[in-house]
């Protein structure tokens, strides 16, 4: 009655293995007691677990790769928690930190390229949407980027722009104001000669 299921893409291997629940009247093709899961990948240690290890996998993996698709590079997972990723501090690739559940062993840090890291995400995914698996694989429901998060996807160059720009203006109009004289002032001109009529004297008044 154990069945194991393989997700395969060209970088790792996903196997898992179980048995399906007769009490939920499940068929021998489906899988809904999980017994264990392995991850293998090309060149590095093989990965294995519980099935608590796997859905905090999923729980990391999955929202991180939405976020970098958003242009959001962010981590992902508590970092002494059984699975953390996040960008690497090396380069440009991405940082898949696992913490042993067994005492004295250390953490397994893996460097991941963006490759290694969608060919993670494809099986994660095939195992999650595979209708003969019938865990209760929850990932969180995608939300709407909050607005802080909205301005980081902006380059510091684009976000400094428009306000430098503007300081920028502004400074340019104030040099200017000063660089220019002051406009001159005409003197008031005197009346001409002969053009205001002398008053009357008194020996010129009608009677």
């Amino acid at each position: 009655m154990k069945r194991s299921l393989v997700y395969d893409q060209q970088s790792c291997q996903l196997r898992v293995e179980g048995l399906p629940d007769l009490s939920a009247d499940h068929g021998v093709e489906e899988l809904g007691i999980l017994t264990g899961w392995n991850l293998r990948w090309a060149g590095r240690p093989e990965l294995e677990g519980q099935r608590s290890h796997l859905e905090a996998l999923i729980a990391a993996v999955l929202p991180y790769a939405r976020h970098l698709v958003s242009g959001l590079r962010r981590g992902f997972g508590e970092e002494s928690g059984p699975v953390w990723i996040g960008p690497s501090a090396a380069g440009p690739g991405h940082t898949l930190r696992l913490v042993s559940g067994q005492n004295g062993n250390p953490c397994l840090d893996l460097e991941l390229d963006d490759a290694e890291l969608a060919d993670l995400v494809r099986v994660l995914d095939q195992l999650r949407l595979d209708p003969r698996v019938k865990l209760p694989l929850a990932v969180a429901s995608p939300r709407p980027l909050r607005s802080g998060e909205l301005i980081r996807r902006i380059p510091i160059q684009r976000r400094l722009a428009a306000p430098l720009g503007g300081m920028a203006a502004l400074a340019l109009a104030t040099a200017l104001a000063v660089l220019l004289p002051p406009p001159s002032r005409q003197p008031s001109r005197a009346p001409e000669a002969g053009l205001v009529a002398p008053p009357a004297s008194a020996s010129q008044a009608q009677p």
